[in-house]
Parts: C-alpha cells; sequence; structure tokens
C-alpha cells in the first residue's frame, strides 16, 4: 500500500526529541548573538540595531539531556494546570453533572440539530479564545468531549469544536492583549487599533473552522471508518443511556451552578486582579474540594478517583514538559536571536507584497522558537516594525502580519504547551489532531495572506 502524508508523521515524544536534537546542532552551526534589551513589564524588549555576535557556549550533547528537566522547569504553571483541570473534571464526570447536563441540553435542542449545535459551540468558543484568553478557557475544554460524543460525533471532533474554535478566535482576535495588545505597545499604535479588519478576518476564520467542523461530522457519521478518533478509550466520558432519557437532578443544578459561580470568579480574577495559571490552578483545586461533598465517596475512593483522573492527562502535562525543553537548548545556546536577525536581514530588498508574505513566513517560523505571543512580540517586532517601514509597509500591516502567522500556527505548533494541555484533556494522539487539521491550516494560511495583502493595498492604518 502507498503511503499517505500522515503515515509519516511521528509519534509526538520522537517529534519532539527530534526538535530538541535539532535545536542542539543549530548551538554548534549558528553563531551565537544577542540583543541588548530594555525591560518592559518584567520582559526585554529587544533594541534595534544593537545585534552583536558573542562567544559560544560550549555545550557537549549531554546538555540535551540536562535541558529536559530545566525546560519541565520553565513549564510547570502549565503542567500543573493540566493535573489540576483534570482532577477537576475527574469529579464533574464522577458526579454525573456534565453528562446530565449535556444530555439534557441536547434533548432540549432537539437531536436532529447536530450540525446547528457544532456550528453554534465552535463560534461560541471562539468566543472564549477571543474575549478570555487561550489557557484562561483549559476548564470549558472537557466539556466539548461530552457534547461531541452525545450528538455522535467523536473526540476528534470535540477538539475540532473547542480547541479549534478557541486557537482560532485567540489568534486572530481583534482584542488580544497578548499578540495586538504588545504589538500595539511597541509599534505606538493605538490600543486594539484597526478593529475593523481583523473582527471581520476572525469571523471568516471561525466560519471555516466551523464548516470544517460540519463537514467531519458528516463524513464520520456516513462512514464511521472515516473518523479519526478510532481506538480512543471514552470511558469517562460517552454517555451512559440514551438522549431521551436525561433529566437534570437538584445536585446536577447545583454543581452546574457552582461551575459556573467558579468560571465568573476566574474571570474576575484574569482580568480585575491579573490572575494567571497559579491563580488559575489554585481555584480549580478548591472547586474540586468542593465537589467532594457531592460525591458520596469515602477517602480511598476520593484517592483512588484523584490518581485516576491524573493518570488520563499526565501523557500531555508530560509533552508540555518536553516541548519547553526546546527553547531551553536554544538559550543555553545563545542563537534565538542570531535566528531572528537572519530572517530579518532575508526580507530587506524584497517587493512589498513579497515582503509582506515574507513576515508572516518568519513569524510563523519563530513562533516555533518562541511560543510565547507576547515573547515573540518582544523579540521581533522592534527589529520588522523599522524593516518594514523601509519597505512601505505600514505598522498595522506589520502587526497584522505578525499576529495571524502566529495564530495560524498555534495550531499546530508542538512547542505551544498550551495546545498539548488542551488536546490532552481531549485525550486525542497529537498525529491525530495534525491529520484532522491540516487542511484548515492549508485554508486559514490562505486567508490571513490574502488579508495580508489587502492591508498593503489600503495602506492598512490605526483606524
Amino acid at each position: 500500500m502507498n503511503k499517505k502524508w500522515y503515515d509519516y508523521i511521528p509519534h509526538p515524544v520522537v517529534m519532539l526529541f527530534g526538535m530538541i536534537v535539532l535545536g542542539y546542532i543549530l548551538t554548534l552551526l549558528v553563531p551565537s548573538g544577542e540583543f541588548e534589551r530594555l525591560m518592559v513589564d518584567g520582559k526585554g524588549k529587544v533594541i534595534p540595531g544593537t545585534f552583536h555576535e558573542v562567544e559560544k557556549p560550549q555545550l557537549n550533547p549531554t546538555a540535551i539531556f540536562y535541558a529536559m528537566p530545566q525546560g519541565f522547569k520553565a513549564a510547570i504553571e502549565v503542567i500543573y494546570i493540566i493535573i489540576s483541570s483534570g482532577i477537576m473534571f475527574g469529579f464533574m464526570n464522577a458526579s454525573g453533572a456534565v453528562e446530565n447536563a449535556v444530555g439534557t441540553f441536547v434533548r432540549k435542542l432537539g437531536h436532529n440539530r447536530q450540525k446547528l449545535l457544532i456550528v453554534l459551540m465552535t463560534f461560541i468558543y471562539g468566543m472564549l479564545g477571543v474575549f478570555i484568553g487561550y489557557e484562561n478557557n483549559i476548564a470549558m475544554i472537557p466539556i466539548a468531549t461530552v457534547l461531541s460524543l452525545a450528538i455522535g460525533g467523536d473526540l476528534v471532533l470535540a477538539t475540532g469544536i473547542a480547541i479549534g474554535g478557541v486557537t482560532v478566535g485567540f489568534g486572530l482576535s481583534p482584542f488580544n492583549p497578548y499578540t495586538v495588545g504588545t504589538a500595539h505597545k511597541i509599534a505606538d499604535l493605538p490600543l486594539f487599533s484597526g478593529a475593523i479588519l481583523r473582527s471581520v478576518l476572525c469571523f471568516l476564520g471561525l466560519t471555516i473552522m466551523a464548516w470544517y467542523n460540519v463537514r467531519y461530522f458528516k463524513i464520520t457519521l456516513k462512514n464511521p471508518s472515516k473518523s479519526l478518533a478510532y481506538g480512543i478509550k471514552t470511558e469517562g466520558i460517552s454517555l451512559s443511556k440514551a438522549i431521551s432519557d436525561f433529566r437534570m437532578k437538584s445536585k446536577d443544578y447545583w454543581i452546574v451552578a457552582l461551575f459556573f459561580v467558579m468560571l465568573i470568579v476566574m474571570i474576575f480574577g484574569v482580568f480585575e486582579l491579573k490572575w494567571y495559571l497559579n491563580e488559575i490552578s489554585g481555584l480549580f483545586l478548591m472547586f474540586s474540594l468542593v465537589l467532594v461533598f457531592f460525591l458520596k465517596k469515602n477517602n480511598i475512593e476520593i484517592g483512588e478517583l484523584i490518581l485516576d483522573s491524573v493518570s488520563k492527562v499526565t501523557p500531555g502535562a508530560f509533552m508540555v514538559g518536553f516541548a519547553a525543553t526546546i527553547r531551553i537548548i536554544l538559550e543555553q545556546g545563545k542563537v534565538s536571536d542570531t535566528i531572528t536577525n537572519a530572517l530579518a536581514e532575508l526580507l530587506q530588498g524584497l517587493p512589498t507584497y513579497l515582503s509582506a508574505l515574507g513576515m508572516v513566513a518568519t513569524q510563523s517560523f519563530m513562533n516555533f522558537v518562541i511560543p510565547s505571543g507576547s515573547g515573540q512580540a518582544l523579540a521581533t517586532l522592534p527589529i520588522l516594525i523599522p524593516l518594514g517601514e523601509m519597505l512601505h509597509l505600514t505598522k498595522q500591516t506589520v502587526v497584522l502580519a505578525f499576529q495571524v502567522a502566529d495564530g495560524v500556527s498555534n495550531l499546530i505548533n508542538p512547542t505551544f504547551g498550551g495546545l498539548i494541555a488542551m488536546i490532552a484533556l481531549c485525550r486525542v494522539p497529537f498525529e491525530r489532531w495534525l491529520r484532522f487539521i491540516a487542511p484548515v491550516v492549508g485554508i486559514l494560511l490562505l486567508l490571513v495572506i490574502i488579508f495580508v495583502w489587502i492591508s498593503v493595498y489600503i495602506h492598512y492604518g490605526p483606524a
């Protein structure tokens, strides 16, 4: 049999180890260099024109393995929010509240309206990405697994609805504080200016994601052998009875109500108290403690439930720490700035439209090296914005190229901890996610390139 392209995708652990080794090889081949930096909100902002070569650190091959514990240390906040959210949803599933709430919702909406539900939920998750953020939405991801199974879908469809929706919404959000907000601050543009063009792009991106989810659902419904979720266990999240038999109990109403109260507290904490992953993890664990009083289990059963819940998300947590090792290796070899400077120099002298396309490609590549949106903005935009002006690109166009490249490449970025965490919560292997999402990435790349070229044509400005 002829192998298809996805048959050559290695296991995610093997893929990431290969990237770690490649990162080490780059530290040997690429000259070490640094930009001078100015501290902005606790992070180093690159000062343009200050790149200079430095003495190359002597890293022997054992550095690959010594960097791994440091990678896990650097990613500990993301790792722990995976564990805490796994415990919380393990408790919620054990209570039966999620199953009863989703089953009742589908029954009242009508089981024959699956396609409408898929579209609505994709846009709802997209709006969560637009307005709330990325990792902040991790509590909502497992709900999509129960919902997808309830309407006859699979766990891969759940990733398309929840992770696809959140990632596209977050990546193309006209109000993204991490990418657009940081970029506008660096470019001295009015905060979230030019929102109309980005809003249209975001809506079209979510429309494509919703269409693709419905298409996948129709294909797998007609031919179950086409499902990418074969062999993935659904114990604890699949429905235990027919949709017509579901009813909400008083206990379920209390748990669902308390869950939404917790979400309101989390949103308030994120926007008003500047909470991030540590505080959200703590909130998840406090809510888990509240759920104990609804479970009616003894201490041994509670302990076993905690360990079972952790075991289901541990592979994803491991992947996040493993992925962070790549950045550690590049930092130890002091080659990240050299790569940034070299990519910027490649853009010089290109025609205007081609240079805009080059910026999208450059930022997409850099996202694998620096998966943090705000960190990437601080490292690359101080160089690319003045370069863009030399190439007759407006600041707003440069910001747009940076945002869309970061946003679309996040869908397939194995070094992006939040993506790996969410996929793990859906129990979907990373290589199957790639098989599912690859066509969407191709369509979205074409869409964002068209919009970047439109921005060049209209001389996209602050308005």
